[in-house]
């Protein structure tokens, strides 16, 4: 079974994906993670970020890596995640790291989480959640994990957004068959409780 998570930055989808998938007992797939490390290799040359796309080897679980180098905590450093955005909006980079991702969730029970999972890489998930949240609570999120201010993540945020949505991508539409689910006023159990019912639906149906 596939759980597809998507939403903006700062929407939960990485704390919420991971949580699920510790309860279900699922493994958690975080994407972000990948275009993270493509960005992260590329990051001298972002002309060629497809070919590194491809050329790469990224195993991401505890912990990341990109051909055996641990690279789990400089994927989360300052700078990466514009990194990772910008090379996202190169229809190669994602073509190539889509067919990474179908790959790895072809077999087993995954959480996976991202930006585009549950209409590009598992379209047929057996669960759709689209989390999303005010841009002002998404940024004092983010703010808090970068230690940047407010004001510096909400206009990073807002360039972003609007990067994404632009790049023949929709990011911040969620697919027809998703459940969608404001993250702002609710705690993150409240969040994940719901993620776990749909699972235990899906596995009714499909028994």
């Amino acid at each position: 079974m596939v759980i597809a998570i998507d939403g903006p930055a700062g929407a939960g989808k990485s704390t919420v994906a991971r949580a699920a998938a510790e309860r279900l007992g699922f493994t958690y797939l975080d994407t972000g993670a990948m275009y993270r490390c493509v960005g992260l290799a590329a990051r001298e040359d972002l002309a060629h970020a497809a070919a590194v796309a491809e050329r790469i080897t990224i195993e991401v679980g505890e912990r990341v890596t990109i051909d055996g180098r641990d690279v789990t905590a400089e994927i989360r450093a300052a700078g990466v995640s514009e990194l990772a955005s910008k090379v996202a909006a190169d229809p190669a980079v994602r073509a190539a790291l889509v067919r990474k991702q179908r790959a790895i969730v072809a077999q087993g029970d995954w959480v996976a989480e991202g930006r585009d999972i549950g209409t590009v890489v598992a379209p047929d998930a057996a669960v759709k959640v689209f989390l999303y949240a005010d841009p002002v609570e998404r940024a004092r999120r983010r703010a808090a994990d970068l230690g940047l201010t407010e004001a510096e993540v909400l206009e990073r945020q807002r360039e972003r957004d609007l990067r994404d949505s632009s790049a023949n991508r929709s990011t911040l539409e969620p697919p027809r068959d998703a459940v969608p689910v404001d993250t702002t006023g609710l705690t993150l159990d409240e969040v994940v409780d719901q993620v776990i019912t749909l699972a235990i639906e899906a596995k009714e149906i499909q028994a």
